[in-house]
C-alpha cells in the first residue's frame, strides 16, 4: 500500500507524456523545417550608380550559411532523440528501475537546455540576415538595403522558413518545460501525501496500542 501511495496521479503522468510527445514533434518539425531553408536564391538589385549599372546578381542562400541555424536543426534533432528515450521509460519501463530513476532528471535538464540555448541563438541570428555582396555592401536579405541603395528579392520564403522552425523551437522547448514542471509538482504533492498518511496512520495505531494494554 505504502508503494501504491507514492506513485504520481494518472493525470499528472499523461499531462507528461503528451508534453513530451509535443515537444518531441515539435523539435522535429523545427530540425526538419530548418534544414530544408536552402538553396534560396536572393537577387540584389544593384543601384544605377554602382559599377554594376543596376544589374541584380544572384546568391544562393541555405541554413548553412549561419551556424546559429545549423545549431539549431542539431540540438532540435538531439532533443527529439533524448525525449524519445524520456517517453519509453516513462511508457515502458514506468519510472521504476534505477536507470530511469537516474535518467529521468538528466533528461529533464538536458533537453531544455539544448532547445532553449539553440531558440535563442537563432533569433539573435535571425534579427541580421545578411551577407556582403560583390561591391562591399551589406545585403539584408529578408529586406531590402536601403544604405546600398538597391533591393532583394527572392529571400522571403527562405526567411519565413527559418522564422517557423525557430518558433517551433521556442515552442518545443516551453512543451517540454511544462511536461518536467507538471512533473515534479505531481510528483512532490504525491510524495507529501504519502508521508502524511503514514504519520497519521502510526500516530492511531500508537494509540490504539495504549488503549489495548489499558484493557
Amino acid at each position: 500500500m505504502h508503494d501504491e501511495e507514492k506513485k504520481e496521479p494518472k493525470w499528472v503522468t499523461a499531462v507528461s507524456i503528451a508534453g513530451r510527445i509535443a515537444g518531441m514533434g515539435l523539435a522535429v518539425a523545427a530540425a526538419v523545417l530548418m534544414s530544408t531553408a536552402s538553396q534560396c536564391t536572393v537577387y540584389y538589385a544593384a543601384p544605377a550608380a554602382s559599377a554594376y549599372g543596376g544589374a541584380a546578381r544572384a546568391r544562393t542562400v541555405t541554413y548553412s550559411d549561419f551556424p546559429p541555424f545549423v545549431f539549431l536543426v542539431g540540438a532540435a534533432s538531439i532533443a527529439a532523440f533524448l525525449e524519445a528515450i524520456a517517453i519509453f521509460l516513462v511508457v515502458w519501463k514506468k519510472g521504476k528501475d534505477k536507470t530511469t530513476k537516474v535518467l529521468m532528471p538528466l533528461l529533464g535538464v538536458a533537453v531544455p537546455a539544448l532547445l532553449y540555448s539553440a531558440t535563442g541563438a537563432a533569433f539573435a541570428a535571425v534579427s541580421d540576415m545578411s551577407y556582403c555582396s560583390a561591391n562591399g555592401k551589406r545585403v539584408s536579405i529578408c529586406a531590402g538595403s536601403a544604405a546600398a541603395g538597391g533591393g532583394v528579392s527572392g529571400g522571403t520564403n527562405f526567411c519565413s522558413q527559418v522564422h517557423i522552425a525557430v518558433y517551433l523551437s521556442l515552442a518545443a522547448a516551453v512543451a517540454v518545460s511544462v511536461a518536467e514542471v507538471v512533473r515534479g509538482l505531481g510528483g512532490s504533492a504525491s510524495g507529501g501525501g504519502s508521508d502524511s498518511d503514514s504519520s497519521s496512520s502510526s500516530e492511531s495505531g500508537g494509540c490504539d496500542h495504549g488503549c489495548h494494554h489499558k484493557h
